[in-house]
């Protein structure tokens, strides 16, 4: 691939973490073919899973400073210094998640909502001070927080209204939002602190994205979604090699968003 050098990754080491999920290979694979250097980071990694090429793959706990300690000394070790993190890594409660997860907030369990924001915020927290502390020690580069559309404005329950319909008490649970809401400043506080440090920190807000889910869910999502579909995989990779790359290279503290239009209306 011819590389535009405003947007050139090349050799670059970018560590992201849920790496092995759907958008964290559809990352891995565009930084990839850019010339990047990938530490693909997940909390299971299964036997036989090929490292991308010229990158690593790494089983890593973002709720463990000390996993992710081991995973930099393997990173620095077989790729180089680390340049660039995709906090990527985070827990949802999808559609067909079991009711007690998606019921009302009234009953929401404490301990679901202790274990979203375990990993959602304070996995964000230990990699970006594990990493980007790395990053900051040795010359700067890039965090990319990724955010969602429910980070910034409430999930539109309406959409579930054909399960409580069909006699099931199903609510989007509050958890996401509100830890996806809190990368939002954690990134405005990063971006300043280290700023002088060379290392850019942004946060990426993103729309839901097509996984096979419900059909009835899909419809529902449409009618709503100005570009009347979710996303595929591959939409947001242009806004990552964006905020990675020295195109954006005066741009720190800011949220870009990317998400068909849903919080245009």
């Amino acid at each position: 691939m011819k590389h535009d050098p405003l947007f050139d990754l090349t050799g670059r080491v970018i560590v992201v973490t849920g790496g092995l999920g759907q958008l964290g290979r559809a990352y891995t694979e565009t930084l990839t073919a850019r010339g990047a250097r990938v530490a693909v980071l997940d909390a299971r990694v299964p036997e036989g899973t090929p490292n991308p090429e010229g990158g690593l793959v790494l089983q890593a706990d973002v709720t463990s400073r000390e996993s992710l300690e081991h995973a930099l000394g393997r990173i620095r070790a077989e790729l180089g210094e680390p340049v660039g993190l995709i906090n990527n890594a985070a827990l949802d409660s999808p559609p067909n998640a079991p009711l007690q997860e998606n019921g009302p907030f009234e009953t929401y369990p404490e301990a679901s909502f202790e274990r979203v924001m375990e990993v959602n915020v304070k996995g964000v927290f230990l990699c970006c001070q594990v990493f980007g502390g790395a990053m900051a020690a040795s010359g700067g580069g890039s965090v990319v927080n990724i955010g969602s559309i429910y980070g910034l404005v409430s999930p539109n329950q309406d959409i579930y209204q054909y399960r409580r319909d069909r006699g099931e008490a199903f609510y989007k649970p509050v958890a996401y939002s509100a830890s996806k809401s809190a990368l939002l400043n954690m990134t405005r506080y990063l971006a300043v602190y280290w700023a002088e440090k060379g290392v850019r920190v942004n946060t990426l807000t993103l729309a839901g994205v097509f996984n096979h889910q419900d059909e009835s869910f899909l419809n529902e999502y449409a009618k709503r979604m100005p570009m009347r579909r979710m996303a595929d995989r591959h939409d947001y990779d242009g806004a990552l090699v964006f905020l990675l790359s020295d195109a954006s290279a005066y741009m720190t503290g800011s949220n870009l968003v990317v998400d068909g239009g849903w919080t245009a209306w």
